[in-house]
């Protein structure tokens, strides 16, 4: 299948979950997460989740990186060009919801890409390379080319990896891992 279709399926797909679904499958998640080896990790970068598209929520991961004294990072999107700009998020930033509803730091000190060292990655569904439907923007793939090589790109899922995304292309950047409940 192509992105689009895959799109508006899991799209769906995540509507459809039950409030039971989603809690137990984050439950699962959630655990995965916290017995990943994190001993050399010192900035995480993680997407402040959006309710009204059903994401996983995130609050709980930020505080557990929070409890184990690892900096958290956060974008902000530029709409002109697609890219992400990237803050630290203290526990007192102050957050400010752009045009899409997406809530982004606002007065935070600025990081770069190469200070990232591990990038927890939105997505309706991977495939089994490892490649991902996320929103069709681009503004992922763009920040995931810039980051430092030894960066780990750990993409959070609902759902199981599908065979095969069949329009992926030279500008998709495949993930490292992905998370999904098993």
């Amino acid at each position: 299948m192509k992105k689009e279709v895959i799109r508006k399926a899991y799209k769906q797909k995540r509507r459809e979950l039950t409030e039971n679904q989603r809690i137990n499958f984050q439950e699962n998640i959630y655990q995965q997460i916290y017995s990943l080896d994190i001993s050399k990790v010192k900035n995480v970068h993680l997407f402040l989740s959006l309710t009204k598209f059903n994401e996983i929520d995130t609050k709980p991961i930020i505080a557990f990186f929070r409890s184990k004294k690892k900096k958290i990072v956060v974008s902000k999107c530029n709409f002109e060009n697609n890219s992400l700009s990237h803050f630290y998020l203290e526990g007192n930033t102050l957050l400010e919801l752009n045009k899409f509803g997406v809530p982004e730091p606002v007065s935070a000190e600025q990081v770069s890409e190469d200070e990232l060292d591990i990038i927890f990655v939105p997505m309706y569904v991977s495939d089994k390379k490892n490649y991902r439907v996320g929103y069709g923007k681009g503004f992922y793939d763009r920040f995931l080319s810039n980051c430092k090589k030894e960066a780990k790109f750990i993409g959070l899922n609902f759902f199981k990896p599908i065979d095969q995304i069949e329009d992926v292309n030279e500008f998709d950047i495949a993930l490292h891992q992905v998370i999904y409940p098993k």
